[in-house]
Formats: structure tokens, C-alpha cells, sequence
């Protein structure tokens, strides 16, 4: 399986959500069906100024990738670009959003139905390993700071796990084909793009836009474009077979 998530998707897609009383937007980029092993999804999230998204978990492995503003998770500052890898039926947060918001993009193998917020779903908790990790920020790269730092391959920011969870980035020059090792353990791989362009095929995917390809996939040709490509690389683990 081969998705793309793209802006435009997101702008026909984009609505406001009532969250507690508070009003953040969710757009769907990436949607791919229902199916209940591999359905990838990706959905930006637009959380108002100094509003408190509480503690929750969900029924799926999930990255979740801020790209724009700031605030905490937890105890910890979140900044741009922020890398948060939750699994199932791991509880996170608060998720608090600074002066300024915060947008962030969560990205799942398998479609979810929704947040399960720890202070009234505790009975809907599974027993089980909890895993949670986080990395950056990474500095979103202007064109002349990708050519200074590109390079073939991806650099590793949180190293694969046995079970195929790993952060990677790549910065190309133009013309340059994506190149990683993908772990047999792993779903799929999502490639998001963070400044710059990447090609698959005829389409040019932009700033925030992203695809998707499964393990059992052979690997497409992902070409960067005429100013290079900044990108991440998310490589999704199975879901535990204890939340089986």
C-alpha cells in the first residue's frame, strides 16, 4: 500500500472540534479506509493559545509530529520540530499549548476512533507494555542549509527497536532518490516532508505533506526536487500482541 498526505486533502477536510469547551480544527490529510490491521491516516490538529488537551491514550500505536508553535507535553517543552511516539494504550500528557498554539499532526498505521481521556475511560485501559519516546526538535532547513548539509541516506535520530520503531531524517540535494533501510519488524514507513519538495511520480509533495508505504511494498522511486528535500522518516511498529 501506497497513501499520499497532502494539503489539499486537508483543506477540503478541515473542520472545528469541540474539545472540552475549547475550539481546535482538525483537517484530515491522509485517509486510507477503515481496515483494522493497515489503514493509514494522518490528521493536523490546530490547538487554540493556552488551552490543556488532558491526559489520554488510545486503542493504536501513533507519532505525533509538531511542526508549528509550542507548548508542554507533560512536563516538557515541545518545540518545533518535535517527534512523540505513543503506543497503545499508553497514557500521555497534558498537552498544553503556549502563547502562540500549536499545530501538530498525528500519524497512525491503523485508523483510530478517538482520544480515551485517562480521568473518566481508566476502566477501557488494557494491561500491558507502555511505551512512549520523544526527539528534537529538528531545525526545519532553509534551501541553502540543504545543500550545506545534504547527504544520501537517512540519519538515524531514534535508533530502529526490535520491533521496527525508529525517527529517521534525510536531507538531499536535488535530484537525489530517498534511501533507507526499512526494518522487517516494521508496518510501513511514513516520509513527511519538512522544507522543500519530494517527487513520487507526477505528483510534488510540499512542506507537511507525506506518504506512506507499507512494508509488504516495494520501495517507489521518492526523488528530491529542484531545491532539495528535508524530510522525516517515521517507521511504525506492530501493534503489542498483548492488545491484540
Amino acid at each position: 500500500m501506497i497513501s499520499l498526505g497532502t494539503r489539499d486533502h486537508g483543506a477540503l477536510r478541515r473542520r472545528p472540534i469541540d474539545v472540552r469547551g475549547a475550539q481546535f480544527h482538525k483537517s484530515e490529510w491522509m485517509e486510507s479506509g477503515d481496515d483494522p490491521t493497515l489503514s493509514p491516516t494522518v490528521f493536523l490538529v490546530e490547538q487554540p493559545a493556552n488551552t490543556t488537551l488532558v491526559p489520554h491514550f488510545h486503542r493504536q500505536n501513533q507519532f505525533q509530529l509538531f511542526v508549528d508553535g509550542g507548548g508542554k507535553l507533560g512536563s516538557h517543552p515541545v518545540e518545533t520540530v518535535t517527534v512523540h511516539y505513543a503506543g497503545a494504550f499508553t497514557g500521555y500528557g497534558p498537552l498544553v499549548s503556549g502563547d502562540q498554539g500549536i499545530k501538530y499532526f498525528t500519524i497512525r498505521p491503523v485508523l483510530e476512533s478517538g482520544m480515551l481521556a485517562l480521568d473518566d475511560s481508566r476502566d477501557k485501559m488494557i494491561r500491558g507494555p507502555k511505551r512512549h519516546e520523544s526527539v528534537g526538535p529538528i531545525p526545519v532547513l532553509s534551501d541553502a542549509q540543504r545543500s550545506d548539509a545534504g547527504h544520501q541516506g537517512e540519519r538515524i535520530v531514534l535508533a530502529l527497536a526490535d520491533d521496527g520503531l525508529g525517527v529517521g531524517e534525510l536531507c538531499l540535494a536535488a535530484g537525489q532518490d530517498v534511501s533507507l533501510n526499512r526494518h522487517p519488524a516494521s508496518q510501513g514507513v511514513f516520509i513527511v516532508v519538512l522544507s522543500g519538495s519530494l517527487q513520487i511520480g507526477e505528483r510534488a509533495l510540499n512542506a507537511w505533506e507525506s506518504v506512506f508505504v507499507s512494508a509488504d511494498e516495494p520501495w517507489p522511486v521518492l526523488t528530491a526536487g529542484s531545491h532539495g528535500v528535508q524530510c522525516v522518516s517515521l517507521h511504525c511498529p506492530p501493534k503489542n500482541t498483548a492488545y491484540a
